[in-house]
């Protein structure tokens, strides 16, 4: 991780790691907002099964809403993400980090309202009563070590859970996610010299 590379991201919006499935459920940041929150979900498609394609087609608005009586429910809905780290640690990126995804809804961070406004969505594919798996915890810690890099205003107490910014309406990324084990693979990312 290097300036260049934040500042490649910064101009581009694009994850160097990731692999480009476009959403077009996004629109522009409001003008003048500054990126400065970066939001943890979860999301699997069917509810607990990991591994296919269903998360990227709901993403993406191709999603065979008969495939499964869960689909059913989630049938016109329009969501993207960011990004989503599969169970192995890969990437996938739906969303410039430039634009404004579609990933919290109504939501409230220390009194700022509309989260998407300011905010990066990073999807892990999980659910919130199943581990998380080591890749992803070193996939996402890397991602937000960039990306904090990128918008220094993304600081260590501006990154949340969903369930944070939308109490009583969301749950992820749920007690699954060790957040202490996230903070310190984080450290590792951000103090590689002080950790050798």
């Amino acid at each position: 991780m290097t300036a260049k590379e934040a500042a490649d991201l910064r101009s581009s919006g694009r994850l160097p790691s990731a692999r480009w499935c476009p959403s077009p459920n996004f629109g522009s940041r409001p003008e003048g907002a500054s990126v400065s929150l970066l939001v943890v979900h979860n999301i699997s498609l069917p509810p607990g099964q990991f591994g296919g394609p269903e998360i990227e087609d709901f993403f993406c608005n191709r999603l065979d809403h008969s495939a499964h009586p869960y689909f059913e429910s989630i049938a016109g809905m329009q969501v993207s993400a960011h990004a989503l780290i599969r169970r192995d640690g890969s990437v996938v990126q739906f969303v410039s980090l430039l634009e404004r995804a579609w990933h919290a809804g109504r939501s409230c961070f220390r009194g700022e309202q509309e989260c998407n406004d300011f905010s990066i969505g990073i999807e892990l594919e999980g659910a919130d009563d199943i581990r998380y798996t080591e890749a992803q915890y070193r996939s996402l810690s890397g991602l937000t070590a960039l990306i904090m890099l990128a918008w220094p205003d993304i600081t260590e107490d501006r990154l949340t859970g969903h369930c944070d910014i939308a109490p009583g309406r969301k749950t992820d990324p749920g007690p699954a996610f060790d957040w202490s084990r996230y903070r310190a693979v984080l450290d590792l990312a951000l103090n590689p010299e002080e950790n050798r």
